[in-house]
């Protein structure tokens, strides 16, 4: 299926080099912050970790409009998906002021919850409030990756990424070094570089889209938080879940959960590759079904289960060919580098498992199955990962114990999705939902 395969190449490939950017941008940061001194360091880390929770849980903002623009253009119909965009717009404004009133005005209870005390905390509140300033445009640009994504433009969204990123690299150095700012200096940075990014995406995200109006239409809004409600609580779900595993590890011991991190980073890593595919699916799917043929969308669901499980065998292969390296990278200390021996082989296996997990998430997000794959991931969490992990601690596993719930959680994950797909019912959905609008 040559066109189809085309197709995926065209959409997921600048997809991954956009989600592979915002990574780099941090290595890039930590590093120019890194030569201040570990104060400022640490500081940057403590802060980092409360916008990456945050953001991440609000992702559902890009999830949700890339699979809403994608089905109202299928079906013909895109001032429909242009006023969907610019509901999800208007929800991302209201979210974005009230996580920046909360982080300027508590970021002292914030960051003393996650650990900062001492020396760290004035660099860190200082970060932290001027960071919390660009919350609106974050979610803004969120929207904006959404809708292009939906429109089958993975191009637009990248070129900003890159843009807004390089001058976010630069800037950061002068502000920090040049100008002597330390650590805020890097937030200002980025406070700017969102502005911009954000910009490029509301001015050429009119052009692209074309609302009639600015107004906020309550029958829409409602149809945005139902769908937003869902995928929030999925993604909570998750994190939840991967949190319970790192206070197990961290109960376990020092070794343990310096292990576990290193471990679930290099886990994490292959959802830069595989969520290209998965956005691939959301706009694909979303096309097909929104223009009422369901074959086509089942046809390119196998071919991404294909395109999944493919590059997580070759990303599994290169962990295996890589164990006695890879882990070098991100520690020289021998005992942490025993424990995450003991479970680079569940790691590797666990790529193509996730490669399939993946795509579909992101066929069915397509499918406008949101209820599913909330029920499914947050069942899977629940009945997998959080027991195994709290028996672990009880029963002495250690992190082998941890990463055997992990792989629990996955193919359960796995076995549940597969059978999801192999119905009929899934591609159904759309019409289900646009019933309810």
């Amino acid at each position: 299926m040559p066109s189809t395969d085309s197709e995926i190449r065209s959409l997921a490939l600048p997809a991954m080099a956009a989600l592979a950017a915002d990574p780099l941008l941090s290595l890039v940061d930590t590093a120019l912050v890194g030569r201040l001194g570990a104060v400022p360091l640490a500081a940057l880390g403590v802060s980092a970790a409360v916008f990456g929770l945050v953001f991440v849980v609000c992702n559902f903002l890009t999830y949700g409009t890339t699979a809403e623009v994608a089905r109202m253009r299928g079906a013909g119909a895109p001032e429909e998906a242009a006023r969907h965009a610019l509901q999800a717009l208007w929800l991302a404004l209201g979210i974005g002021a009230l996580i920046t009133v909360v982080l300027v005005s508590f970021a002292g209870p914030v960051l003393a919850a996650m650990g900062a005390s001492g020396p760290v905390t004035g660099p860190a509140l200082d970060y932290t409030r001027v960071r919390g300033l660009a919350a609106v445009p974050v979610l803004v640009v969120m929207v904006g990756h959404g809708a292009f994504r939906g429109l089958k433009d993975t191009r637009t969204p990248l070129t900003i990424t890159v843009l807004a990123n390089g001058g976010n690299a630069a800037l950061s150095w002068v502000l920090i070094h040049a100008a002597g700012l330390g650590v805020v200096g890097a937030a200002y940075g980025t406070l700017v570089a969102q502005v911009a990014a954000a910009t490029a995406f509301l001015v050429l995200g009119r052009r692209a889209l074309a609302p009639p109006d600015l107004r906020v239409e309550p029958q829409a809004m409602r149809r945005i938080v139902r769908v937003s409600r869902d995928l929030f609580l999925r993604t909570l779900s998750l994190v939840s879940a991967l949190l319970v595993t790192t206070a197990v590890a961290a109960r376990m011991g020092t070794t343990t959960v310096a292990a576990h991190q290193v471990a679930r980073e290099l886990w994490l890593m292959m959802t830069l590759v595989l969520d290209g595919f998965a956005i691939a699916g959301q706009a694909m799917v979303g096309t097909a079904l929104g223009a009422a043929r369901p074959e086509v969308a089942r046809r390119v669901g196998r071919r991404l289960i294909a395109w999944g499980l493919g590059a997580g065998t070759l990303v599994g292969a290169g962990y295996l060919a890589l164990a006695g390296l890879l882990p070098r990278v991100f520690t020289t200390d021998e005992a942490v580098l025993a424990e995450i021996a003991s479970v680079w082989l569940l790691i590797a296996l666990l790529q193509p498992v996730g490669g399939v997990v993946f795509v579909l998430d992101g066929v069915l997000m397509g499918a406008a199955d949101y209820r599913f794959l909330l029920w499914s991931t947050a069942g899977a969490a629940l009945v997998a990962l959080v027991p195994v992990s709290l028996a672990a601690l009880w029963l002495g596993w250690g992190l082998v114990g941890i990463w055997v719930g992990m792989a629990a959680m996955m193919l359960v994950r796995l076995a549940t999705i597969l059978r999801r797909f192999g119905q009929e019912g899934w591609t159904g959905q759309v019409s289900a939902e646009q019933g309810r609008r």
